[in-house]
């Protein structure tokens, strides 16, 4: 079965940088366009950052433009969040999802497949 598994969350301070990765098995990687999203206690699910299935186009909320990047690596079937100048409000479980055929899309059900999430804090 499909399975995505996000690593690298955990606490940094703010203006500080974190690494997330997401390992996918199970699925024809390059079939598929991957999105990270995010999600703050009481809030709503929302876009962070997606990626072209070939890695050539990628996709940002306003809120982490120039501060975080998406890439991807086919042939090891991950994805990754490379995220800067972290904020407090960039605290939430992050998740990646996958979207078959897809490219860019930002709301979480045009997504086919999520990982369990990992939960970054920033304190201030």
């Amino acid at each position: 079965q499909v399975q995505l598994v996000e690593s690298g969350g955990g606490l940094v301070q703010a203006g500080g940088s974190l690494r997330l990765s997401c390992a996918a098995s199970g699925l024809t990687f390059a079939n598929f366009a991957m999105g990270w999203f995010r999600q703050a206690p009481g809030k709503e699910r929302e876009f962070v950052a997606a990626i072209s299935w070939s890695g050539g186009t990628t996709y940002y909320a306003d809120s982490v433009k120039g501060r975080f990047t998406i890439s991807r690596d086919n042939a090891k079937n991950s994805v990754y969040l490379q995220m800067s100048s972290l904020k407090p409000d960039d605290t939430a479980v992050y998740y990646c999802a996958a979207d078959f055929w897809g490219s860019g899309k930002r709301k979480p059900n045009e997504y086919d497949y999520w990982g369990q999430g990992t939960q970054v804090t920033v304190s201030s």
